[in-house]
């Protein structure tokens, strides 16, 4: 009965972004720019990090494998956002909208988990200096990069477990451009309440303890560098500021989403936008831009 409940549903239908056709015709070319910028931007960081020998150390081996996350977290939904702006018909197979769903909490959550990675590395760098080297070691920086994706992939497949295990038999519309849990799950034949507040608290959850860690830690950072000496703590100040950017562009926008779900559909799409379009775009350009050794590299790349 349950296999035949999930083969009454074999596609789920998009709304896309917005309704108007005319708009949808307006934004397929910015949005096209924005992925290819977005690819381009990321995976020339990490062969930049991979190719030069000056930025072979931890810092640079972390913010590498965020380029690569980045790129992939917007390879989930873009391309099929941006192709779906010509389609009147919006589909998307019932296999494609579960991969969709592993893919965006898979590399999602790991990029949560990387970040905290991050601090704690500028943790040991700005506030133990001395002892940088020995405590941010190969191993440990491989370490830490494995518990990111391990974290990542466990907290994709316990969503997605539950999801699989959902009846789909009547409602296939999903007013937003990919799909997600919180949206996806309202489709089911069943009363879906307690699994509801299950699933978005695991990611909020998930979401609200790596962003608590990363504030207390940058928090730390610059109140321990604001002891020692006012230049120090300019340049800490200046370091972190780019990571810190990153951290609320990035968290802010799944916090809400999950912890407190919008109901109004412009509301969700817009966060949905952001984290998964805009976030990976940023994130090259606000780490290259403001880093001299990054600058250098491009200078000696050049030359």
């Amino acid at each position: 009965m349950e296999e035949a409940n999930q083969s009454m549903v074999s596609e789920f239908i998009f709304l896309g972004l917005c309704d108007s056709r005319e708009l949808q015709k307006f934004l397929l070319l910015p949005f096209s720019a924005l992925y290819l910028v977005t690819v381009l931007g990321n995976l020339f960081v990490v062969l930049l990090i991979i190719t030069d020998s000056h930025l072979h150390s931890p810092m640079y081996f972390l913010l590498a494998n965020l380029s690569f996350v980045d790129f992939c977290l917007s390879s989930v939904t873009t391309p099929k956002l941006t192709t779906d702006f010509l389609k009147d018909n919006k589909t998307i197979s019932f296999g494609g909208c579960m991969s969709q769903i592993l893919c965006v909490h898979f590399f999602g959550g790991g990029e949560m988990v990387l970040l905290v990675t991050m601090a704690y590395d500028r943790y040991v760098a700005i506030c133990k200096p001395l002892h940088y080297s020995s405590i941010m070691n190969r191993q440990k920086c491989i370490g830490l990069v494995l518990t990111s994706w391990i974290t990542g992939f466990v907290h994709a497949t316990s969503q997605l477990a539950i999801i699989l295990d959902l009846p789909f038999c009547g409602p296939r519309i999903v007013d937003s451009f990919f799909c997600d849990i919180p949206l996806v799950i309202k489709l089911a034949c069943m009363d879906t309440h307690t699994l509801r507040l299950l699933i978005n608290a695991d990611s909020a959850v998930l979401a609200t303890t790596c962003f608590v860690l990363l504030l207390i830690s940058y928090t730390y950072i610059l109140v321990t560098v604001c002891l020692r000496s006012k230049d120090g703590a300019s340049k800490a100040l200046s370091t972190c500021t780019s990571h810190i950017t990153v951290v609320v562009l990035f968290f802010v926008p799944c916090i809400f989403t999950y912890l407190w779900p919008p109901s109004i559909s412009w509301v969700d799409k817009f966060l949905a936008v952001f984290y998964t379009v805009i976030t990976p775009l940023l994130n090259p350009a606000i780490y290259t831009l403001r880093n001299k050794e990054i600058k250098n590299a491009l200078k000696r790349l050049i030359h």
